[in-house]
């Protein structure tokens, strides 16, 4: 099993690396989670949810985790392009994490708006993590 701990400090890890995506954060870049004052543009992680998709049951071979992407830029084309060098470096990806095997990450759903409460532009991706064992 991969604990979703372990899945986000993986899949951060793999974000980290990549020049393009650290060029377009700029300053605060990846958080677990934001704090006061934090610079714009930014990535937070969300919400990891372990299930088992045929039964509901609890199972932490089978995540969805959701990254959240938070702009003050004017227009919506800043939090877009980081969403876009996300799903370029994760969709599709394969991550070790630990010794029990490979955890492949797909793109479930990706949405950008802007919240009017908040005054930011607002991107959120959610990935599917599947873990399988080594044979």
């Amino acid at each position: 099993m991969t604990a979703p701990g372990d899945l986000q400090q993986a899949l951060f890890l793999r974000l980290k690396s990549d020049a393009s995506l650290s060029a377009l954060l700029g300053g605060a870049g990846l958080l677990e989670r934001a704090t006061d004052n934090v610079a714009f543009p930014y990535v937070t992680s969300g919400q990891t949810s372990a299930f088992e998709w045929d039964t509901g049951a609890e199972n932490n071979d089978d995540q969805l985790i959701t990254l959240h992407v938070w702009s003050k830029a004017h227009g919506e084309a800043e939090t877009r392009a980081i969403m876009d060098a996300i799903k370029a470096r994760l969709a599709g990806a394969v991550l070790v994490i630990g010794p029990r095997g490979q955890t492949r990450l797909s793109l479930e759903f990706s949405e950008a708006r802007y919240d009017e409460e908040l005054l930011v532009h607002h991107g959120l991706l959610r990935f599917r993590a599947l873990t399988r064992e080594n044979a």
